[in-house]
């Protein structure tokens, strides 16, 4: 009977303990959601030590996240309202209220306290009503841009619309700061790599500084690299490589013309209109919206446009959260009527995929002659075309220029490529959080102690040398 009875106490606690592991994730979102970050962490350190132990990973990386977004959001009210005072002496509190209430200015109550998000004053300039004629609303470096643009399209394209060939010449490095973590253990980097597509190609590897791993099914394309830390000094990682790159673009009518129905059976019709969590969700809000824009347009390509041409022509450019600390970017970007390049391509893609159009990712770096930065875009893809770049953030401020659309079905020549997709595991396996979750761009690292955050490490793209092929 004894032995009967404590066999029933241990079914209980394993029953308790798998209803714990299973209900405990729910009411940490929820207090995140509210802003509770004190209660969440509480919350995580009184779960049983075995549920802690089994979700080590997912616990650090919630903790994370909520470290992530106190770090952007690290401005008091006080401090903020004196930095616009530097170009507003006269703000008013109704003013600074009518900004929180358009989302033109950016708080967050966290634990019962109003924090300003850190970019919120530099994004006002770019978002209030009252500031069109500022010096950072008349800096439009696509439209400084144009030129080599232009200068491309002169040259013949082959019959999928691809020209002007350059070769590139590109070296990546990163720095991870000395004593970033303990001596002799072991940093593990992910960093850019180039692929291969109708842009791009001849891609090479030239050298590097430590052996390199090169990734193997990832929508990343990354270059591995492992180094022991030394002890009071950074630790240096570097490779170079190259790589020919082209300019691409279709004409809507030269689109409109080849365009044949979908194949709804194919595996790329079934793959890129589908939902994709978590930022790329087609829910009965997106989709109502894509009908409402397209009004009884029928065909995909002048579909694609006017949602394109929406986008391009609503959202202004901001700087933007940590992307690991949105939990539905295209959800973001309606609710705050602004989005970066990365936000707004996918708030693309899921209102083309809604209406049955496919539409991927794509992402890397700009390499324009002074705006090396980086960059996120989408491709379209249209029956008997096929993929066509797409890229909405580009196409911003435009309409009066003789790039009129052109980004709506065309790219520059001015990219490094390096990735298919978004929020897909690294290869090889990272362990803990990625400081990127959505993109991948300026590298990870990480030692057997966890995940290295930005402000432990930095890197930097240099362009060595773009050459025309002749």
């Amino acid at each position: 009977m004894k032995l009967r009875i404590a066999f029933l106490c241990l079914v209980t606690i394993a029953i308790s303990l798998s209803m714990v592991a299973q209900d405990w994730l729910p009411s940490v979102n929820r207090l995140m959601e509210e802003g509770e970050f004190k209660r969440a962490s509480s919350y995580m350190k009184s779960l049983p030590k075995v549920v802690r132990q089994a979700d080590a990973v997912k616990i650090d990386s919630l903790n994370q996240i909520m470290t992530r977004i106190r770090k952007d959001f690290n401005v008091t009210p006080e401090q903020g309202r004196k930095m616009i005072q530097e170009r507003v002496p006269d703000v008013t509190d109704a003013q600074i209220a009518a900004w929180k209430a358009k989302r033109q200015l950016e708080v967050m109550n966290i634990d019962g306290r109003e924090w300003w998000f850190r970019k919120a004053v530099r994004n006002l300039w770019l978002l209030g009503d009252e500031f069109s004629a500022t010096p950072e609303r008349q800096g439009d470096g696509y439209r400084r841009n144009h030129k080599y643009f232009l200068e491309a399209m002169r040259c013949a394209p082959d019959v999928n619309g691809v020209r002007d060939w350059r070769k590139v010449s590109i070296t990546f490095s990163l720095d991870v700061d000395a004593d970033a973590l303990p001596a002799g253990e072991t940093l593990r980097v992910w960093m850019p790599f180039p692929f291969e597509n109708l842009r791009q190609r001849n891609v090479r590897f030239i050298s590097g500084n430590r052996p390199v791993t090169f990734s193997t099914g990832s929508k990343h394309h990354t270059v591995y690299m492992e180094a022991v830390a030394q002890k009071g000094k950074p630790t240096h990682f570097e490779y170079t490589f190259s790589y020919d790159v082209a300019e691409r673009h279709l004409c809507q009518q030269d689109i409109l013309a080849l365009l044949k129905p979908y194949d709804k059976e194919s595996e790329t019709y079934k793959t890129y209109t589908a939902s994709e969590a978590p930022h790329m969700i087609l829910s009965e809000r997106i989709h109502r919206l894509a009908l409402e824009l397209v009004g009884n347009e029928t065909n995909p390509v002048l579909q694609a446009s006017k949602i394109y041409n929406w986008i391009s022509g609503k959202f202004p450019w901001a700087g933007a959260r940590e992307y690991s600390t949105l939990a539905n970017i295209p959800e973001y970007v309606l609710l705050n009527n602004h989005g970066d390049c990365g936000q707004v391509a996918l708030l693309y893609i899921s209102l083309v995929r809604s209406l049955g159009i496919p539409a991927r990712w794509e992402s890397g770096w700009m390499i324009h002659p002074g705006e090396v930065n980086w960059h996120d875009w989408a491709e379209t893809y249209f029956e008997g075309v096929g993929w066509v770049p797409t890229d909405p953030s580009f196409g911003r401020g435009v309409y009066d220029t003789p790039m009129n659309d052109y980004f709506a079905t065309g790219i520059d020549a001015y990219r490094m490529a390096s990735n298919e997709g978004v929020g897909d595991k690294l290869s090889p396996p990272k362990t803990f959080i990625r400081s990127e979750t959505v993109d991948f761009q300026p590298g990870e690292v990480e030692w057997r102690g966890g995940n290295l955050y930005y402000d432990c490490w930095n890197s930097h793209l240099t362009v060595n040398s773009i050459t025309p092929i002749r």
